[in-house]
């Protein structure tokens, strides 16, 4: 099946009004509700491989983050990862859920744990039954930007950000994918029409400053890992120069009662490398937590 375009993916959608923004979401399926949490700089289409088959056992709440792919795009905002918490806790608000699924990469990962935390708090209004975690930079100690990411939290931020283009954002993806998953021609055009359209570009500097917050909050978002009651299920593939291999030793050690699932071979983006495993693997562990059986 043809992978469907940004436009397509966004026909189907809707738009809502968070805090002065328009942010777009997509919400379809039926059954108990999944959030899917993209990472950075991407969007909400990074799942569309894996939306047929999760929307048949799913409600399907897939928001693009403030900052990202069809969402407005502020220059000169103050990105948080608590916003973006809020942001999904919204979006989830538009199905009238009351207890969620999630499944994060990347930046996603850490919104999930914000929201993790928020629940061992008691502050979260919507109950996390069950957290598969993609690749994402967990432990700031274990993450390994890239080059791009590097230069755009430094001082040229700005001017990097201006000089960034589809060749560039092709080379990068090819290095992070696993080599023989690598992104076609078609999924480098999607991420680069997502990441450009309304001069996205001009917030990437200040959307990187997540990185910094990942550091601030350490104690925290890896303390909701380690405390949290909710199963956690970290999917990873290992050839990931970001958050791969490497990663996953550190993750084992710090949260030993979670499952892991490696993935030899691939690379930053198992859900469009490696959809099948990562749908297999995530329907179990949500099958697991709601005491259903996992589907064949």
């Amino acid at each position: 099946m043809p992978l469907p375009s940004p436009d397509e993916w966004r026909a189907t959608g809707r738009t809502l009004r968070f805090r002065g923004h328009e942010v777009f979401v997509r919400i379809g399926g039926h059954g108990p509700a999944l959030l899917l949490i993209h990472g950075f700089p991407t969007a909400g289409w990074d799942w569309c491989k894996l939306w047929p088959e999760l929307a048949r056992h799913f409600t399907l709440v897939a928001p693009d983050l403030l900052g990202f792919g069809f969402s407005a795009k502020p220059q000169h905002h103050d990105y948080r990862i608590a916003e973006q918490a809020d942001l999904c806790l919204a979006a989830l608000a538009e199905t009238g859920t009351r207890e969620t699924f999630v499944l994060a990469h990347d930046y996603g990962d850490t919104v999930a744990q914000e929201l993790l935390a928020r629940a061992i708090e008691e502050q979260c209004p919507v109950q996390l039954r069950s957290v598969v975690l993609l690749n994402g930079g967990l432990f700031p100690e274990t993450h390994r930007p890239v080059l791009a990411q590097r230069l755009l939290r430094s001082p040229l931020g700005p001017l990097i950000a201006r000089a960034m283009s589809r060749e560039g954002i092709g080379r990068t993806m090819r290095r992070i994918f696993g080599g023989r998953t690598p992104p076609d021609e078609v999924e480098i055009d999607a991420f680069w029409y997502l990441l450009a359209r309304d001069h996205g570009r001009r917030a990437m500097p200040r959307l990187i400053r997540y990185i910094d917050e990942r550091r601030a909050q350490r104690t925290r978002w890896v303390g909701a890992l380690q405390r949290t009651p909710v199963p956690i299920l970290l999917i990873d593939g290992t050839a990931d120069p970001i958050s791969g291999g490497h990663m996953v030793v550190r993750f084992r050690e710090l949260v030993p009662a979670a499952s892991v699932l490696e993935l030899p071979g691939i690379g930053h983006y198992p859900q469009l490398e490696a959809p099948a495993d990562v749908l297999a693997a995530a329907l179990r562990a949500f099958c697991a937590a709601s005491a259903r059986p996992a589907p064949t």
